[in-house]
């Protein structure tokens, strides 16, 4: 049976004909070249090619001189991807941090001693004997959160005592910076984000074990304050009379939406690129696609956006070697 019976017979309408790359993966007869294997991605399809369009975003943002905004959840740096993140902060190529408040204390615990790998199906309560906090297949011993404490408590109160005699009031950015500079350790995202000056924002400070320390501070001292007013009108004012401004987001959630939200500022970022596993169909802004941004003026209608549905942990090292590495 010939081509135009065949289509008769199903009764299928006549394909018109298809222009375009053509799907194929890396050819393991040639050896294995790792680049080339990721260049390939390009050609492969699904999640592939939203990463190799990523990695195309990301280059765009760079040689157009773009603000990049970075946003990363607290289980970023849980994880080693803390190290990628020092690097990006260490070298200058993002200009401005916007992170959770776990995304703080587990990078300043880390100066402090080991997370150690461990398992998903770890059982809770054996673990809350042993003082060992979860967070998915990593540990975290108690030990680390009463260093942290004792690491924090002097500095609150220097800014307590800056507040008394001066009537100035600290904000997040500035608690950030100041545990950068006092953590003095190279290992660190925040050392030098405070020696590169480098903004990094924490829109929830007070979610987590830095929000403990200052239950306990406030405690004490009930006057004590955190102005978190004051970065809300910093963080906006990194986007207004921008040329170009770029966002990548690892994770979702409060640092998607404080990045995107800035940028409304200024009618909309040139670029985005998330990466995050959250789906859209309960209307979260975590599971969000960059079109529903643009109907908010977050992201510019004309903008070079891409969603790649992977864990961060797997693809943001590969976009950081085929981007921000390169050269």
């Amino acid at each position: 049976m010939d081509n135009e019976r065949l289509i008769d017979a199903y009764s299928l309408k006549k394909s018109t004909k298809l222009e375009g790359t053509a799907i194929e993966g890396y050819d393991f007869d040639s050896g294995v070249d790792y680049e080339k294997i990721i260049k390939s991605f390009a050609s492969v399809g699904f999640q592939a090619t939203h990463f190799s369009r990523a990695v195309e975003i990301i280059n765009k943002m760079i040689s157009e001189k773009a603000k990049i905004f970075l946003g990363y959840t607290s289980n970023m740096v849980s994880s080693g991807l803390r190290d990628v993140i020092r690097y990006l902060v260490k070298h200058k190529k993002v200009d401005v941090c916007v992170t959770t408040c776990g995304g703080i204390e587990e990078d300043l615990m880390k100066c402090m001693g080991n997370f150690v790998l461990g398992t998903f199906n770890a059982k809770g309560a054996e673990l809350y004997e042993k003082g060992i906090n979860r967070i998915g297949n990593i540990f975290v011993g108690n030990e680390l959160y009463v260093k942290l404490e004792e690491f924090i408590q002097p500095i609150l109160l220097e800014f307590y005592e800056e507040q008394k005699k001066t009537g100035r009031v600290c904000n997040p950015s500035d608690l950030i910076w100041k545990f950068g500079e006092k953590i003095n350790d190279k290992k660190s995202i925040y050392y030098w984000a405070w020696k590169n000056k480098v903004p990094v924002y924490c829109p929830a400070i007070t979610d987590g074990a830095i929000g403990g320390n200052i239950y306990y501070f406030k405690s004490k001292h009930p006057d004590f304050k955190v102005d978190i007013a004051e970065d809300c009108k910093k963080l906006n004012d990194e986007t207004v009379g921008l040329e170009k401004s770029g966002v990548i987001v690892l994770g979702a959630g409060l640092v998607k939406h404080a990045i995107l939200e800035a940028n409304i500022f200024r009618n909309g970022a040139d670029y985005a690129v998330y990466i995050n596993t959250s789906q859209e169909f309960d209307g979260s802004d975590s599971g969000a696609l960059p079109e529903e941004a643009i109907s908010w003026g977050k992201l510019k209608a004309d903008v070079n956006s891409v969603k790649v549905f992977a864990d961060a942990t797997i693809v943001f090292p590969l976009l950081v070697a085929e981007s921000f590495a390169k050269g």
